[in-house]
């Protein structure tokens, strides 16, 4: 039998025996159930150190921002550095109202959902700075694009919190009319765009809103808020590439919580680099801050919207958090994480930081603190009890049939006129007798 020829796949297979098999990495959590914790691999930088750029800086100019950690509040309790706002005792006292209003909100409505008034609730705890901070730094009319976890914004922009109960309880009151899942907010009145479920499709649209009011000349611009799991969706990318081409006037807030639900931040990249560090590919500014500090915060905000509006482009800004509750109430995080990481996350409580600095700066102290927290929770159950004469889950005092078929179009089509009557008449013919809410 003759032999087969030498070919080169043979040659090269052979010049290759003697190289290692290849392998795949695949990113695992620091901590699991029942490890000890130590984040002593974390580099927490002192407060104060980190150089504040000009507003109107080149962007590569932002580099060592994206490595670093913008903090203002030292373990003095005290603000240090060039990047303290120099905020107001009223301002301050103002911003740990609306973290206390938060906390009591988010309290109240987990215990309801867990005696089954609504089907779902996300708190978030521990994260209060990045949404109740940034939006304070920003205008009241600013356009917000956000993820679930930014109750906060609707709270500090005065949206009546009997209509966000209702909204979660699905009722008659909802005004949303029970179109979307518990805690997915819509108030075109405060500028605060539709949350959607589907991950990371706010980002392309804030883009193309802060293009469209650069386009007709407005002096809005507009915030996204995105969960660090998320930017590893297309969409996100395609929001950052967008945003560096047209300069969009455009703040992209990435929550690095260290959690996409069970899934921690490496499967997103974070072994790799910094969230913020992927400002640099696309060429805007990007900003690495201390989440848990509501000063470095509303700093970082501040400065990214002042360049937006001098038309100095978008900003990344990645808020290094830790999300102290589960994901959702769907969700049991002693299944995937240390029930000790809450307590040792170095970079404490934003609240309690808030709190301490005003204590430290003579302007609160601990008895009006309980009397805050007291009225906050007082006014959450107020509002609660009004909602629920709207309706609770499974409790009937829904929204009306007939409304399904409503304010899509401004003149419904013919054959979703059809689709309605037949459905209305079906309706009638099974229920001859009604039902509540119909």
């Amino acid at each position: 039998m003759a032999k087969r020829p030498i070919e080169a796949g043979d040659q090269a297979a052979d010049n290759r025996a003697n190289q290692p098999s290849l392998t795949l990495h695949v990113p695992e959590p620091t901590y699991r159930p029942g490890d000890p914790v130590d984040f002593a691999h974390l580099e927490i930088p002192d407060a104060g150190n980190q150089a504040r750029p000009d507003e109107q800086c080149e962007a590569k100019e932002t580099l060592p921002l994206c490595y670093d950690l913008v903090r203002v509040l030292g373990d003095d309790n005290k603000a240090h550095g060039p990047w303290d706002p120099k905020l107001d005792p009223e301002t301050l006292r103002t911003m740990l109202g609306h973290f206390a209003m938060v906390r009591a909100f988010d309290e109240r409505m987990f215990r309801g959902q867990r005696q089954g008034k609504t089907s779902f609730y996300m708190k978030c705890t521990g994260e209060e700075a990045t949404s109740i901070s940034a939006a304070m730094a920003l205008a009241s009319d600013d356009m917000i694009f956000p993820s679930y976890r930014q109750q906060g914004i609707l709270i500090q922009r005065g949206y009546p919190l009997v209509d966000m109960i209702n909204q979660i309880y699905s009722n008659k009151g909802d005004k949303l009319k029970g179109r979307q899942l518990p805690i997915m907010y819509s108030s075109r009145e405060h500028s605060f765009f539709s949350i959607s479920g589907n991950l990371a499709t706010q980002t392309p649209q804030a883009v193309g809103w802060a293009m469209a009011s650069a386009i007709k000349g407005d002096t809005r611009i507009a915030a996204t808020w995105v969960g660090e799991g998320s930017t590893a969706e297309g969409d996100f990318h395609s929001a950052c590439t967008f945003a560096a081409v047209y300069n969009a006037p455009v703040i992209l807030n990435v929550v690095n919580n260290q959690w996409a639900i069970s899934s921690f931040s490496g499967f997103a990249g974070a072994e790799r680099t910094t969230f913020a560090a992927r400002a640099l590919g696309y060429g805007i500014a990007g900003i690495r801050v201390d989440g848990n500090d509501p000063l470095a915060v509303y700093a970082a905000e501040q400065w990214a919207a002042n360049r937006a509006r001098a038309n100095g482009g978008p900003t990344l800004i990645e808020h290094f958090t830790y999300r102290a509750e589960g994901h959702s109430t769907s969700d049991d995080p002693s299944g995937y994480r240390s029930a000790q990481e809450r307590e040792e996350w170095p970079l404490g409580d934003p609240v309690t930081r808030l709190k301490n600095h005003l204590i430290a700066l003579g302007e609160w102290d601990e008895d009006r603190q309980a009397a805050m927290d007291l009225a906050c929770a007082e006014e959450v159950k107020v509002a609660t009890k009004q909602a629920e004469q709207n309706g609770i889950l499974g409790h009937g005092l829904h929204h009306p049939f007939r409304t399904m078929f409503e304010d899509v179009f401004e003149e419904l089509p013919w054959h979703l006129k059809e689709q309605s009557e037949q459905a209305i008449r079906e309706r009638e013919t099974k229920f001859p007798e009604g039902r509540p809410g119909t």
